[in-house]
């Protein structure tokens, strides 16, 4: 019995000739245009990089050839899989939304995500095997915590970004957002208003915590309140931020503004002062980081440091799809401005 298989290829039939027609290919366009092949895969792909020029040429030339990827063809000579697997942490509000940016940032590249949650059951390395045991061409770490050991051991198996933490492990990539720019506008905008008593909720322990709490701290000297520098143990959750609610009131009374490690400690701190019959904002100012969704509802309103997390995403991308082409080995760090998005918990000093 006899079978028919059918495949993603065209029969092309010329009259008059038994040569077949040959598929155009990526270096036929970059020789008629005159540039590279990297140069032509960043202009078809849409990224960034070619000028406006080149990009005219190599689109021009791909019409004019009748260029069309061959998907197919590229994922059986790469044997690779176009999944790019996600690390996030289930609890973090923010990394919900960077999911939802780094999913739409991928399907542009025609790639597909598979996600692994850090949970309380299931920790980072756990998260990542199941991502490589899925054959996910590259990965993205949403705040990675693990050594810089084990990240270059990691970058040798498949492309890794980094997201939201300095890394110097070899072949890690990095995206991250701009500490010092970010606590620096919260202080300014905040001193802008007549403070000069603001506290820091700290993030605990770890890299990110420690760049924050040296950002806050910079930022004070910069805008001439050295004097006024006051850190308070907090942390990531809102649990942490609940219990600096009273260390604030008891150890700084004075204090007319609290900008905290990330919204999730934000959000903690206010429900505990609310309870205390703190009033916000008249009472006492409070800066968020990150502008997660939850800050953005209405009763809740919360100034915050916005991390840009489009931005994120598409950088992020970007740098794992040049080096899945082969367009890219040296390592790359890009670090994205934050921009304050001021909102309801924020207001002059009493």
């Amino acid at each position: 019995m006899s079978s028919v298989v059918f495949v993603k290829t065209k029969l092309v039939i010329i009259l008059g000739s038994t040569e077949p027609a040959r598929r155009p290919r990526l270096d036929d366009v970059a020789t008629e245009v005159g540039v590279s092949a990297a140069t032509v895969s960043l202009v078809l792909r849409g990224i960034a990089g070619p000028s406006p020029a080149t990009r005219q040429r190599v689109l021009g030339a791909a019409a004019r050839l009748g260029y069309r990827p061959d998907r197919a063809a590229s994922l059986l000579a790469s044997k690779r899989s176009r999944l790019i697997g996600v690390v996030l942490d289930v609890s973090n509000p923010f990394h919900s939304e960077l999911i939802e940016d780094v999913h739409e940032a991928a399907q542009r590249t025609g790639y597909n995500l598979v996600l692994s949650a850090v949970t309380r059951v299931q920790d980072e390395g756990r998260a990542i095997e199941t991502l490589l045991d899925s054959r996910c061409a590259a990965l993205v770490l949403l705040g990675s915590k693990l050594p810089a050991a084990r990240l270059t051991v990691l970058a040798q198996q498949v492309p890794i970004v980094v997201v939201g933490r300095p890394v110097s492990s070899a072949g890690v990539d990095v995206v991250r957002t701009d500490d010092n720019e970010g606590l620096d506008q919260g202080v300014a905008y905040l001193a802008g208003l007549g403070h000069r008593q603001i506290t820091y909720v700290d993030g605990g322990h770890g890299e990110v915590p420690a760049l924050r709490r040296r950002a806050y701290q910079k930022a004070m000297r910069r805008h001439h309140l050295a004097d006024h520098i006051r850190i308070v143990d907090g942390g990531e959750t809102e649990d942490a931020g609940g219990r600096a609610g009273p260390e604030i009131l008891r150890l700084h009374p004075m204090a007319t503004a609290v900008m905290t490690f990330n919204d999730r400690c934000a959000m903690g701190l206010i429900d505990a002062l609310l309870r205390s019959g703190v009033k916000i904002p008249h009472s006492l100012s409070i800066i968020g980081y990150d502008d997660s969704t939850v800050a953005r509802l209405g009763h809740i309103n919360l100034t915050t440091i916005s991390q840009n997390s489009p931005q994120l995403m598409e950088q992020a991308i970007t740098n794992l799809i040049e080096r899945l082409d082969d367009i890219r080995s040296e390592q790359r760090s890009v670090v994205v401005p934050p921009h304050l998005i001021v909102r309801g918990t924020t207001g002059p000093p009493p």
